[in-house]
């Protein structure tokens, strides 16, 4: 019997099964997961509690937040020519550019003369 070929990219598909709800690996993979998931949401309470909480005071002895600190070291940063700072301290007063990706359904030579013109 002939192997089965993919509609989609025309390489044969491979033998063996799916996971299935009742397979261990799929289950030991959830519990994985949710983890995972946990540890990432529990790091991320930090974070917030770190930054709204106050954690230091300025020059006038009045209090300041986790935010008010990190944003100050960054200006320190930016100041010094560091560039991974200013990424940093755009990014949180929220001017982060956004990355738009186009998916379209292109001819090849279309592609094929695209690339020779980036390529010139």
């Amino acid at each position: 019997m002939a192997k089965k070929v993919s509609p989609v990219n025309g390489q044969p598909v491979p033998d063996g099964t799916p996971f299935r709800t009742s397979d261990e690996r799929a289950k030991a993979a959830g519990k994985k997961s949710g983890e995972s998931r946990r540890e990432k949401a529990d790091l991320r309470r930090q974070a917030i509690a770190w930054m709204e909480a106050d954690v230091g005071t300025d020059k006038d002895g009045k209090p300041i937040t986790g935010a008010q600190m990190m944003v100050r070291v960054a200006a320190k940063e930016i100041s010094k020519g560091n560039p991974r700072f200013w990424e940093l301290l755009r990014d949180t007063a929220g001017f982060k550019p956004v990355d738009k990706v186009m998916v379209a359904d292109v001819d090849q030579s279309v592609i094929d003369e695209v690339e020779r013109m980036v390529q010139e």
